[in-house]
């Protein structure tokens, strides 16, 4: 069917391919036969399909206390700042942009879910963050 040729730590191979039936395998390695036992069947196709994880992003803001006046805001996603557009003291919209976020080489916009007043700003211009880390507080 097939021949192959190998080189394994020095070592020279001639493997020839001479029947493939379901899982089994009949080969020859140097002028000696082998049969050999898959443990599961090769698949026929030419095209890998991509599989998903689900993804474990939360959907909201993560809140350290749920129950406390305070929004903090965290990076949805690893990157670097690239520029701050607020400063503590701040009076701040819904919708106002607080900052942007490089991230896979795209400018992520992070704008604010919640109206108040920044009390403190975590992060700076040219700062690597992680994911889920608090950039911006806001009350």
């Amino acid at each position: 069917m097939k021949n192959f040729e190998f080189k394994i730590r020095g070592n020279g191979y001639h493997v020839r391919i001479l029947s493939h039936e379901g899982n089994n395998i009949q080969l020859e390695v140097n002028g000696t036969s082998y049969s050999v036992d898959m443990k599961q069947e090769v698949k026929q196709t030419k095209t890998p399909t991509l599989v998903r994880a689900a993804s474990k992003r939360p959907s909201e803001p993560l809140k350290v206390n749920p129950s406390s006046s305070k929004t903090k805001i965290v990076a949805p996603i690893p990157g670097v700042i690239l520029s701050l557009n607020v400063k503590v003291g701040d009076e701040i919209k819904v919708g106002d942009k607080l900052l942007v976020l490089e991230a896979m080489k795209m400018e992520n916009n992070i704008t604010s879910e919640k109206a108040g007043t920044v009390t403190a700003v975590h992060v700076g211009v040219g700062q690597q963050v992680l994911q889920n880390e608090i950039m911006i507080e806001l009350e």
